[in-house]
């Protein structure tokens, strides 16, 4: 409903992969805040053309829209996060975001939200609290003994990224350094800075002073990071998630003493799981190996495909999973059925071991897919004009891990149960306490939160309201 099927599409009217919050109708507010190509790890980003951000891409409206349009404006609505697109969707249209800039080493935002930062930004940003991690490093917060994973540091399968290594202390470096802000992002200092903004933030524009009722989100994208270098079962993320945990203490303690926890509705949850490293599955036992990308490279594609149907053009204009993309404009003059080369390049896919299934955008619309979970799936994440012509989905625990040169150690976006189990937790504003097992999912977390405010369920809202959270009649 929302149209971001991932973090990148390929969009046809310009023949090109398109980064989905990238706007170039609006500019950063600081100079030289871009992406900058030589020190981004990650290959989403790179995508990015232009340094505009908005939440334009969004084709319903959010929570924070419906909150916004229920109060008239009133409601003060902010996004917050190290990434981009951590902060961008879930502020909306009519919230502002900021992300951290690792090429500025500051919170930025576009001229979308602003024509000018406010002036605690300004000082924020002036306040040398990046440039306090210069010259130090990540360490253990714990006493070693005390960690289940230590025998694991210095693992073969994580990534040994210059100048960081696998093992603790991993060193930020000098604050000239290359990588310096970088690193940052990959530790936990990344969620420290996070949430010292938001706090800044909270205090300078009011959050919970009056009756009317605010919104804000923070993603805390540093475990994104970590569990991409170096797994999920790593030392790393054991001391990333206890960190996470004291951070999320502080911030509860602050907004209960700035607010009041029982005036406060507190959500909880994640955009994705993961699956466990390659690497260390193979300590246990199993025969499990990353997927080489050149199999699904365009190049490797278009000569199986050349080959297969005998025919001199190519048809595959890319590969970024979950999609291939195919030249409809070169089917279409050389009188092909968009369906059955479609069906073609699945049915080719489906010769290599690692492919579990792979869906043809026309059997999908037209809703002749098996009636399976995965297949089901995959068809919700359908969208006629971003989606892909083949939708592919690799074997359990099955993955490319290659970010553009950089071997990392896992990463996600299947359908598969350790991608999608994700917590959800719900607590202040004198919730009875419970603990549900039955399967809910993140989308039931806006639904759940317009009917207790008593607003208007985001439009394309599929979700179920949790009687647990919902408002009493």
């Amino acid at each position: 409903m929302h149209g971001m099927v991932g973090n990148i599409w390929f969009d046809r009217a310009s023949n090109k992969l398109i980064y989905n919050i990238e706007d170039p109708r609006y500019a950063l507010l600081s100079a030289n805040a871009d992406v900058d190509d030589n020190n981004e790890i990650d290959p989403t980003q790179r995508v990015a053309k232009t340094d505009g951000r908005s939440p334009r891409a969004l084709l319903s409206s959010s929570f924070s829209d419906e909150l916004a349009a229920r109060y008239g404006g009133a409601s003060k609505i902010f996004g917050v996060s190290i990434k981009d697109r951590g902060a961008v969707p879930l502020a909306g249209r009519n919230g502002k975001a900021f992300w951290f800039s690792k090429a500025a080493g500051e919170f930025v935002t576009s001229n979308y939200y602003y024509d000018a930062y406010p002036q605690w930004v300004v000082d924020w940003n002036a306040s040398g609290k990046v440039d306090a991690y210069a010259n130090r490093s990540w360490t253990l917060s714990n006493p070693k003994d005390s960690y289940q994973l230590l025998s694991l540091d210095d693992s073969e399968w994580e990534t040994n990224f210059p100048g960081y290594g696998r093992s603790f202390p991993h060193a930020w470096g000098a604050r000239s350094s290359k990588y310096f802000t970088t690193l940052l992002t990959v530790s936990p200092a990344g969620d420290e800075l996070t949430l010292d903004f938001a706090k800044a933030l909270v205090n300078s524009e009011g959050l919970g002073a009056d009756t009317v009722t605010d919104y804000l989100s923070i993603s805390f994208s540093s475990t994104d990071y970590v569990g991409h270098l170096f797994g999920s079962s790593s030392l790393e993320m054991e001391d990333n998630l206890l960190q996470l945990d004291r951070r999320l203490a502080e911030l509860f303690a602050f907004i209960d003493e700035k607010v009041g926890l029982k005036h406060t509705l507190i959500v909880l949850s994640a955009d994705h799981g993961g699956p466990e490293a390659p690497g260390y599955q193979r300590s246990l036992g199993d025969d499990v190996e990353h997927i080489d990308p050149e199999h699904f490279d365009a190049v490797t594609l278009n000569a199986n495909l050349r080959e297969q149907m005998n025919i001199s053009h190519d048809l595959v204009k890319t590969f970024f999973t979950p999609y291939i993309y195919l030249d409809q404009k070169m089917i279409a003059e050389l009188g092909l059925n968009l369906a059955e080369v479609q069906r073609t390049v699945a049915d080719l896919v489906m010769q290599r071991p690692e492919v579990f299934s792979a869906y043809a955008a026309e059997d999908i619309s037209a809703g002749r897919l098996p009636d399976s979970p995965l297949a089901r799936m995959a068809a919700a994440n359908y969208q006629p004009l971003r989606s892909g012509d083949v939708h592919i989905v690799f074997g359990s625990q099955e993955f490319i891990a290659d970010f553009d040169g950089l071997n990392v150690a896992a990463t996600h976006g299947s359908p598969w149960h350790y991608d999608r189990h994700v917590p959800i937790v719900f607590a202040g504003s004198n919730l009875r306490p419970a603990r549900i097992s039955r399967a809910v999912t993140p989308y039931d977390i806006a639904a759940t939160l317009a009917n207790r405010l008593k607003i208007e369920a985001p439009s394309g809202s599929i979700g179920q309201v949790l009687p647990e959270v919902a408002a009493k009649k």
